[in-house]
């Protein structure tokens, strides 16, 4: 049996792709292996988000020759946002590699591979094609938790994003492949689903860029319908455009007691000039506005957000009402990124105006108010009792168990003999750590 090995960077939609190319992997005879040594086809799923991501896939896809020497049958792949953006130029920067898959092709993997073996001819495939979407669906493994995604591509344009251009044009899946794929996940034992999309509230509108009015929303719809399925426990999704989330979406979320009360709301930047140059359709105000507005509507809401720090022209006011929103609304979670110029992308024709070291200083700023909101928080619960969706073994003491609240904060305790991976329990909180928090069962 020939073995596959899958690296991922980046995203969860890159996760949730090499999770169902390798469920396709194992349907047609392969294994999957961590070792890279072992392998007979190694395959990297690449971001192009951050020039970090991509300077790290290629280091690590170039130590690879020296696997490639000694096995000159080896096969290797690279695919997903890295690969649509430089197509057969990753080739001739790295030719060890037997073929390119782009982010509208990955349906094709299996294919490519065949073609490969056959003909030890290099490949590069970046055109895209909307059979993604449907292409796939499987699933490796079993886990109590699982990943669907909804949408590809994103309509935003924002300036510093090239996500439009490696991923594509908004697409939405149709509804009832949606609903098919998540009861199939729950009879395999899954009992919380993550949505995924660039723009999830988006869901359905057919590429309209404008947001939708106040009391129509195909997202709301699929949620609500996503309820019914008995033995799912938990939906979570991630991440929706604020200007997006409307009423009809608030009112959803606000009397489901299935979807978590945990929502990730992407800022960028507090500062109304800095987000007119990103291209963000919104501004402090009306974010706070969405925020008071959601926060009426669940009482235990929590939020996460992202924030990039540096953007060209960034001054220290700016910089100041970023930071000032963030108190104002106190996320409990934040993806907090120094500016980097993506190529491609519109805000890469802009001159990278701040200096590393400022954005250094802005973004531990940040980082330490983030880290005293979130010890502050944890710290509040002690004494309290939660539900807790319980995952298993602790990773870190096999003593213990893990799971979450709705709110995702992650909760440590001592099982007895009727835990079970996938049921909630009810948890008393004891004592708090740096990011999570100990109890035991009542």
């Amino acid at each position: 049996m020939m073995k596959a090995f899958i690296k991922t960077y980046g995203c969860q939609m890159n996760e949730r792709d090499s999770d169902a190319l390798a469920a396709d992997l194992v349907k047609a005879g392969y294994s999957i292996t961590d070792v890279e040594a072992e392998a007979d086809i190694l395959l990297f799923n690449t971001c192009s988000v951050r020039d970090a991501a991509e300077r790290k896939a290629k280091g690590k896809i170039g130590f690879m020759r020296k696997l490639k020497k000694q096995n000159p049958d080896l096969i290797i792949g690279v695919m997903g946002c890295m690969a649509q953006r430089m197509g057969n130029t990753l080739l001739e920067e790295l030719p060890h590699l037997d073929f390119v898959l782009g982010t509208g092709q990955l349906h094709k993997l299996l294919e490519v591979i065949e073609q490969v073996k056959r003909e030890r001819v290099k490949t590069a495939l970046t055109e895209p094609s909307p059979e993604v979407l449907t292409g796939l669906d499987g699933h490796y493994g079993n886990s109590i938790k699982g990943q669907i995604a909804i949408t590809r591509g994103c309509n935003r344009f924002c300036s510093y994003c090239i996500v439009p251009y490696v991923r594509g044009r908004e697409l939405s899946r149709e509804k009832g492949d949606i609903i098919a794929e998540a009861r199939e996940m729950v009879s395999r034992g899954a009992r919380e689903i993550l949505l995924l999309g660039q723009n999830v509230a988006a869901y359905g509108l057919n590429g309209d860029i404008r947001p939708p009015a106040p009391d129509h929303s195909p997202f709301a719809e699929l949620l609500e319908e996503l309820e019914t399925i008995p033995e799912l426990l938990r939906i979570r999704f991630t991440s929706p455009y604020p200007s997006y989330f409307n009423s009809r979406l608030i009112e959803t979320i606000a009397k489901s007691d299935k979807i978590c009360h945990n929502i990730h709301l992407p800022l960028q930047s507090g500062s109304d000039r800095i987000l007119k140059a990103m291209n963000r359709q919104y501004t402090n105000e009306s974010y706070r506005e969405k925020v008071a507005e959601l926060k009426s509507a669940i009482k235990d809401l929590t939020l996460s957000t992202d924030v990039i720090v540096g953007f060209p022209g960034e001054t220290d006011e700016d910089f100041a009402l970023t930071r000032e929103l963030m108190n104002d609304v106190g996320f409990e979670q934040s993806y907090i990124f120094k500016y980097s110029p993506r190529p491609g992308a519109k805000s890469a024709e802009v001159p990278d105006s701040i200096p590393e070291s400022v954005k250094e200083e802005r973004n531990q700023i940040l980082l330490d108010d983030l880290s005293k909101r979130i010890v502050s928080r944890l710290e509040s619960m002690v004494g309290s009792t939660v539900t807790v969706l319980a995952e298993g073994v602790s990773a870190r003491n096999d003593a213990r168990w893990t799971g979450r609240t709705d709110n995702n904060i992650v909760v440590h305790f001592e099982p007895d003999d009727t835990i079970k991976a996938g049921t909630l329990r009810q948890v008393k909180i004891t004592r708090s750590g740096g990011v999570s928090l100990f109890g035991e069962l009542r």
